[in-house]
C-alpha cells in the first residue's frame, strides 16, 4: 500500500493533459478477445485496472506488450475459460470477459468481481443479456458459470436500468451472435460509445451508439484494429474541481467537447465559469465562486444519474469543491449508497456538512479546512480527499493511495505540474 503526503496551499495553476478513458479500455482489453488477430490500442492509461485486465487476458492466452501508452494484443488461442478468483476479485470489470469467453469457447466460468465498494452493483443486467441470448447460466452463486456450446443468437432486449457495464456485455457477445440484438435503454456514455467504435473497428456492425438503443447484426468474424482511446472526461472534471476549489488558472487538454456540458452547468451553479473549447477545457484563476440558489431563492441540488446527467463518479469531487463556493447546496448521490460516507473525513477537516442519509449531503461554504491523516476507500473518494488536503492548512497523509492509481495515471507528476507539494511515502 502507498501513502500520499500532501502539503497544502501550494498549487499555483497550469496545464494536465488527461489520460485516456479508464472507463473505455477496460472493456476494450476483454473485448480484443473476441479476435485472433492483432489490435493496437493508443493513449491507454497505465493505471492498476489496466494491468490487471491484461493479467486476465494473458491468464486465458493472450500475448501482448504495453509501453508508451500504447498497447499491442493478441490472443491467437484461448487457452482456458476459467478465470481465477484472485483476479476476478481486483476489479468489477473482470466480470467483461464472460462475453468473448463464449464467443471463443463456448463456455465461461468467472468469480465474483471486485472494485470500490460504494454500493451494491447489481450484476442482473449481464445475466439478463447472457442467457436471453442464449447462454446456460448454472445456478451456483459462488461461481458464475455460462454455456453456450452453440453459440448465441440475437434479439430484442430491455435493461431494467441503463447499466454501463452490463451495455458493454451484452454488446460484446451481440457482434458475434448470429442475427440482429436490439437492446433497448442502453447506456449512452463516452466510454460506451468509445467501445462500439472499437468493435466497428473491428468488423462489427453496431448502429445507435450514444443514444438509449443499439442495433447490432452479428457478424461471423472480427478482425484486428488500431484505435485510440478517448480522453478521460472524470479525470478532467477531477482537475477543474481541483483547480476551482484552490482558486488557480488550469487547461486541461485531451478533452472532447460534448463529454462536458451538464460539468459546465454543474460548476456554473457552483460559481465558476469554465470555457470549453474544442480540444481543451480553461478556469481562470482567482474566482471567487458564490452558489447560485434556484428560482424562487431555494437551496439548489445537484444529482446524479445515467448519462447525459451528472456522473456518479465526479460526486465526490464536485463534493469537495463546493466546500469552497460561498453559500448552502444539496447533493443527492441517487446511484450508489456508499458513494458519500468519505463525507466525514471532510468534516473533520473542517467542513461544514451535514449527511442527512446514505444519499444526501449538505454543504454549506466557504470552509477553511486544516490538515488530517485519512485513508482512501475508493479511487473517486481518494481524489476528493486529495483535493481536500492541497486546499487545506498543514500538512496530510493520505494512506491506500495505492486505489486512487488504480483510476488516475501519473497522478503526482500532473500534481506538481500545478504547483503542488506531494510525495509518494
Amino acid at each position: 500500500m502507498n501513502t500520499l503526503i500532501v502539503k497544502g496551499g501550494t498549487l499555483c495553476g497550469g496545464e494536465v493533459t488527461v489520460s485516456g478513458n479508464k472507463n473505455a479500455v477496460l472493456p476494450m482489453i476483454a473485448a480484443l478477445l473476441l479476435t485472433d488477430e492483432e489490435s493496437v490500442l493508443e493513449n491507454v492509461p497505465d493505471i492498476l485496472d489496466v494491468h490487471t485486465m491484461l493479467d486476465i487476458a494473458g491468464e486465458l492466452g493472450a500475448d501482448f506488450t504495453f509501453a508508451n501508452n500504447i498497447l499491442r494484443f493478441r490472443c491467437k488461442d484461448v487457452k482456458r475459460s476459467v478465470i481465477s478468483r484472485e483476479l476476478c476479485s481486483r476489479n468489477r470489470t473482470s466480470i467483461l470477459f464472460a462475453a468473448p469467453l463464449l464467443a471463443r469457447c463456448g463456455k465461461a466460468e468467472l468469480y465474483p468481481p471486485g472494485g470500490d465498494v460504494i454500493g451494491r452493483r447489481r450484476l442482473d443486467g449481464h445475466f439478463y443479456g447472457l442467457t436471453k441470448l442464449g447462454a446456460e447460466m448454472g445456478d451456483d452463486f459462488q461461481t458464475y458459470s455460462f454455456n453456450a456450446p452453440h453459440g448465441l443468437t440475437g434479439r430484442e432486449l430491455f435493461l431494467d436500468e441503463a447499466s454501463v457495464t452490463a451495455t458493454e456485455q451484452i454488446m460484446i457477445a451481440a457482434v458475434t451472435a448470429r442475427g440482429t440484438t436490439t437492446l433497448y435503454n442502453a447506456a449512452c456514455e463516452p466510454h460506451v460509445r468509445d467501445l462500439a467504435d472499437m468493435l466497428n473497428a473491428m468488423g462489427a456492425k453496431i448502429s445507435g451508439a450514444g443514444s438509449n438503443t443499439l442495433v447490432i447484426e452479428g457478424v461471423a468474424k472480427l478482425a484486428g484494429c488500431r484505435h485510440k482511446v478517448c480522453g478521460d472526461h472524470i479525470e478532467a472534471g477531477s482537475f477543474l474541481a481541483l483547480a476551482g476549489a484552490a482558486g488557480i488558472p488550469i487547461t486541461v487538454r485531451g478533452t472532447t467537447l460534448n463529454h462536458y456540458w451538464m460539468l459546465h452547468r454543474v460548476f456554473e451553479k457552483l460559481g465558476w465559469q469554465v470555457e470549453l473549447y474544442k480540444d481543451h477545457l480553461f478556469m481562470r484563476g482567482g474566482q471567487e465562486p458564490v452558489i447560485s440558489n434556484d428560482f424562487g431563492g431555494y437551496i439548489p441540488q445537484i444529482s446524479d444519474g445515467p448519462w447525459p446527467q451528472y456522473p456518479s463518479d465526479m460526486m465526490s469531487c464536485t463534493i469537495v469543491a463546493a466546500t469552497q463556493s460561498r453559500g448552502t447546496v444539496m447533493f443527492f448521490e441517487k446511484m450508489f449508497e456508499s458513494r458519500i460516507y468519505f463525507v466525514d473525513r471532510l468534516i473533520s477537516m473542517g467542513a461544514n456538512a451535514i449527511v442527512c442519509d446514505p444519499h444526501r449531503v449538505v454543504i454549506t461554504g466557504r470552509s477553511q479546512l486544516h490538515s488530517v491523516s485519512m485513508s482512501s476507500p475508493d479511487i473517486r473518494a481518494g481524489m476528493a480527499m486529495v483535493i481536500a488536503a492541497l486546499c487545506a492548512k498543514g500538512e496530510s497523509r493520505i494512506d491506500r493511495a495505492d486505489v486512487i492509481y488504480r483510476g488516475y495515471e501519473n497522478l503526482t507528476a500532473k500534481l506538481q505540474a500545478l504547483g503542488a507539494e506531494v510525495e509518494q511515502a
